[in-house]
C-alpha cells in the first residue's frame, strides 16, 4: 500500500503543473514528439524535455523509438490507478453526504417516523394534529 501511495504521490505531483497537465491532455489524443509537444508553448525544447522526464518518472508517459522519430506515448493504465483511488474517496464522501441528508431530513421533520409532511406548511401531520387538539 505504501508503494502505491508513493506512486500516486509521484503521479499527482507530476500533474500539479499546468503545462504537464496540458501535455498529458494533448497526448490523450495521440502520440507526439518532443518538438510537437513544445510547439504551442513559449519554452525551450530542453524545458519540455524536463517536464516529460517528470511525467516519465511518474509513469504517465514513455518515449519510444520509431525509426528516427522518438514519439512520446501516454500510459493510460496509470489513470486506472488514479481513478480507483479517487472513486474510493468519492464513495466515502457520497456516503457521508447521504447520512447528512438523512439527518437534515429528520431535523426538518421530513422523516416518515415523525408523520408525513404537509407540502403547504412544511409541518408534519403529527404536529398539525397536536396543535389542533
Amino acid at each position: 500500500m505504501v508503494e502505491q501511495d508513493d506512486r500516486l504521490s509521484r503521479i499527482f505531483g507530476a500533474l500539479a503543473d499546468p503545462l504537464r497537465r496540458d501535455m498529458v491532455a494533448r497526448l490523450a489524443a495521440g502520440d507526439a514528439t518532443v518538438g510537437e509537444l513544445a510547439a504551442p508553448y513559449d519554452v525551450s525544447l530542453q524545458a519540455v524535455s524536463k517536464h516529460l522526464k517528470v511525467l516519465e518518472e511518474a509513469g504517465l508517459v514513455r518515449r519510444s523509438r520509431d525509426a528516427q522519430r522518438r514519439p512520446v506515448h501516454l500510459e493510460a493504465e496509470v489513470f486506472d490507478l488514479m481513478t480507483k483511488w479517487i472513486q474510493r474517496y468519492q464513495q466515502q464522501a457520497e456516503e457521508r453526504y447521504q447520512r447528512l441528508d438523512a439527518l437534515l431530513d429528520r431535523m426538518q421533520g421530513r422523516d416518515d417516523t415523525h408523520g408525513t409532511t404537509d407540502d403547504t406548511t412544511g409541518q408534519t401531520a403529527d404536529r398539525q394534529r397536536g396543535a389542533a387538539g
